[in-house]
């Protein structure tokens, strides 16, 4: 069967334009995706600017894509701190020193921001019995801390299985005290697994916030605090935090008044 030429010149035309519509849609979605490196460098450049609201729009988009980096919470707190938003400057420095707590910039800021933080805490408050076991923990990120145990659990095998061949007094003692310390590292990687899930910590983000006793504005109010004071979370019921303070300093908190660490 012979086909038109006309016809076949028509559905070649109608295949090409389909095709030229087909790479401008391509084009026109690839062109209008979403760049996180565009927008923290929009960022940077809103922040020496001095727009630090820009700023803060541009790194948050970012953080709403759910990049985590401690990098980016850092700047991010830095916005918020030159905005005159102490609460989210604090909870931002927090964030981000959870992931580089080694930061020497991001210690001072966190130092500084939280030296801003109106509500204080009685230096002779009784700390939980886990802290004075891990105090060491916060000199080292969490991610540090599971690849510390990994290693040294990795090496206690390598010892003992040379040990086993060599049988020399020297790879027995090195191998017990690898040993010792893989399970201190592994011990600490638990802790800091448990204290993420059970152990939440908030900041209050509101400048002002009345802790009632109940789950409504019409409870007691029990005593007030202010933008950037850090506390812990024991409950979440409905839409309120039922927060520690200090001893004898709990009570009930609207959601929204606070961001979880």
């Amino acid at each position: 069967m012979m086909i038109n030429l006309k016809q076949a010149a028509s559905c070649k035309m109608i295949f090409i334009i389909l095709l030229l519509l087909w790479l401008f849609f391509l084009w026109r979605t690839d062109a209008g995706a979403f760049d996180p490196d565009k927008a923290f460098l929009d960022g940077v450049k809103d922040y020496k600017e001095e727009n630090f609201a820009g700023a803060i729009a541009n790194f948050s988009k970012i953080v709403n894509k759910g990049v985590k980096n401690g990098g980016l919470y850092y700047n991010l707190g830095n916005a918020y701190l030159k905005n005159g938003d102490l609460g989210h400057a604090v909870l931002w420095y927090e964030r981000a020193f959870n992931l580089m707590p080694n930061d020497p910039n991001l210690k001072f800021n966190l130092k500084y921001a939280s030296s801003l933080v109106k509500d204080k805490r009685d230096e002779n408050e009784k700390t939980y019995i886990f802290q004075i076991l891990f105090f060491w923990k916060d000199f080292l990120g969490t991610v540090a801390v599971k690849w510390t145990g990994i290693i040294l659990n990795a090496l206690f095998w390598l010892i003992l299985t040379v040990q086993i061949f060599k049988r020399k007094k020297i790879f027995k003692t090195a191998s017990i005290s690898v040993l010792v310390l893989s399970i201190l590292f592994i011990l600490t990687a638990l802790y800091n697994c448990c204290e993420k899930v059970y152990i939440k910590q908030a900041v209050i983000l509101s400048s002002s916030v009345s802790v009632r006793s109940g789950l409504s504005d019409d409870s007691t109010q029990l005593f007030i605090l202010h933008s950037g004071t850090k506390v812990k979370v024991e409950k979440e019921k409905e839409s309120y935090f039922k927060i520690y303070f200090s001893e004898g300093k709990i009570g009930w908190i609207k959601k929204n008044e606070a961001g979880i660490i």
